[in-house]
Order: structure tokens, then C-alpha cells, then sequence
């Protein structure tokens, strides 16, 4: 009997990895199927290095798009990455049981608000604040860097804690019995024998950071324009794919999911660099 038990969990696991990636395959032929032809129709070149994208004029250049997603992204992990590591840090380490319990659960319910809250957040009690402090709008890239800075905290925290607590503590403990501070054990010892975990939450962040729409749509301008400042008003792909789907058709919606396919690679593109960099570095 409790073989068979564990021959039926065998192929519900089974069934159920099946299904996963059965349902990525499927989002990737959808995506291919129906943004290739697009991208062909409009050329590889005018669509991925195009500067200009005025659907009713036949003009859908992304590349604004591309520049923006990625000054935002990398902005968001200026912010929010050293924020989390340092924070994953002082809960391994330093904090206090007591307030271990307070802030443990706060860190988690940073991860399960809904985009749209922290959106509406910023564009009423941010935005304000940006206005003055910056004599702009108050929407452009920096708001939305520290938007999706705070958005990704709670990803690079628990993943960076899990990371830093798995290392040995005979690691620690050597370090401080050579004689190094507790600072120069964490940082010189502890943490490069957690890097691939920390870099794996970075990565994650990346993935929450780039593919965000709704938050970012609200702070960010969505001006499909090159960034000229930090503080100029653009457009991402994700959201030019939002504020224009409702309407789009023809070409205009072919090459929407055409956006949606440079998105994809992109995000590949990321995960494999940092993989191999982890790699290397294991």
C-alpha cells in the first residue's frame, strides 16, 4: 500500500511539472506566433533601434521603450539592492529576537501589497513631494526606480537571509577566531560564501522589477520618448503594451505583442548573463 502511495504522488508531481512547463512553452508560442510576423512586416531594425513610435502614422520604433525599461530597472536595483542585502544582514546577525518577530512578518506584508497599492501611494503622497523637491512633474524615471526599489525589497531580503543563514557558521566563527571583527567575518567571509543566493534574489527583483506595469504606469509619465535626465518622463515596454492593448488592432497590436516579445528575450538575456557570472564565480 504505501508503495502504490508513493507511485500516485510520483505522477501527481509529475503531472504537475508537466503542467508548468507546459504553460510556458504555450505563453512562447502564443507570443513567437504572433509577434514574429509583426516584427518582419515592420523590420528587425526599425522596430528593436527605432526611435519613434506613432502608431497612426505607421511608426513603431521601441527603442525609447528598451532604453527606459532598463535606466528604471537598473535604478530600482541601485536602490533596492544594497537596501535588502543590508537588511538580510542585520536580521541574520544583529537584530534582536524581539524585533526579529516584528520586523520578519513586516518584510512579508511588503510582499503580499498589491502593486496597485504602492502605485496609488506614490502618485498621491510621492509624486507631491518630488514635485517640490525637483521643480517637475513629479512623474519620471527616479520615482518609479524608487518605486520598484521598495516593490523588490521584500524578494532580495528573504532571499538574501536565506542565503547568508545557510553559510556554515564554522565560517563565522573561524574568521572571528583569526582574529577579524564581526563586520569583516560577515562581509569578507560570510558573504561571498552566500553570493550566488544573494545574486539569485537580485535576479529575482530584476525579473519583479522589469515586468511591472501597473505601479510604474502611474508614477512614471509614460512618455515614449528618450530619457534625457533621471528625472524625464518615459515610457516602459510593459506599460506600452498595457496602454495601448485595449484599443490596438492590425499592425498596431502586432507589433504591441511584438514589444512583448523583445521583453521576453531581454529577461533571458538578464537571467543567463547573471548565471553565468554565478557560475564563474562558483
Amino acid at each position: 500500500m504505501k508503495k502504490f502511495v508513493e507511485i500516485i504522488f510520483k505522477y501527481i508531481f509529475l503531472l504537475c511539472a508537466c503542467l508548468s512547463v507546459l504553460a510556458v512553452v504555450s505563453i512562447c508560442i502564443f507570443i513567437f506566433k504572433n509577434g514574429i510576423p509583426a516584427i518582419n512586416e515592420i523590420g528587425p531594425k526599425s522596430f528593436v533601434l527605432g526611435r519613434e513610435w506613432k502608431p497612426m502614422q505607421g511608426k513603431f520604433g521601441i527603442f525609447p521603450m528598451i532604453v527606459s525599461s532598463i535606466y528604471v530597472t537598473a535604478g530600482a536595483i541601485a536602490i533596492g539592492g544594497p537596501i535588502g542585502v543590508l537588511t538580510a544582514i542585520f536580521m541574520a546577525y544583529y537584530c534582536p529576537k524581539g524585533l526579529y518577530k516584528v520586523i520578519k512578518p513586516m518584510v512579508n506584508l511588503l510582499a503580499s501589497v498589491p502593486s496597485i497599492i504602492y502605485g496609488f501611494f506614490f502618485l498621491v503622497a510621492v509624486v507631491p513631494v518630488m514635485q517640490r523637491l525637483t521643480g517637475t512633474g513629479g512623474k519620471g524615471m527616479l520615482t518609479a526606480s524608487i518605486l520598484l526599489g521598495l516593490m523588490i525589497l521584500p524578494t532580495v531580503i528573504n532571499t538574501a537571509e536565506a542565503s547568508v543563514n545557510a553559510v556554515p557558521t564554522q565560517y563565522y566563527e573561524g574568521a572571528l577566531a583569526l582574529g577579524a571583527t564581526k563586520e569583516q567575518s560577515i562581509f569578507k567571509t560570510v558573504l561571498p560564501a552566500a553570493s550566488s543566493g544573494v545574486l539569485s534574489g537580485i535576479i529575482l527583483g530584476i525579473g519583479r522589477a522589469i515586468g511591472e506595469t501597473m505601479a510604474v504606469i502611474m508614477v512614471i509619465g509614460n512618455q515614449p520618448v528618450l530619457p534625457n535626465s533621471v528625472l524625464s518622463g518615459v515610457r516602459t515596454l510593459t506599460g506600452n503594451i498595457v496602454i495601448e492593448m485595449a484599443y490596438a488592432s492590425g499592425l498596431h497590436r502586432g507589433a504591441l505583442i511584438g514589444t512583448a516579445v523583445v521583453l521576453f528575450v531581454l529577461i533571458m538575456i538578464i537571467n543567463l548573463c547573471f548565471s553565468a557570472v554565478t557560475r564563474k564565480k562558483a
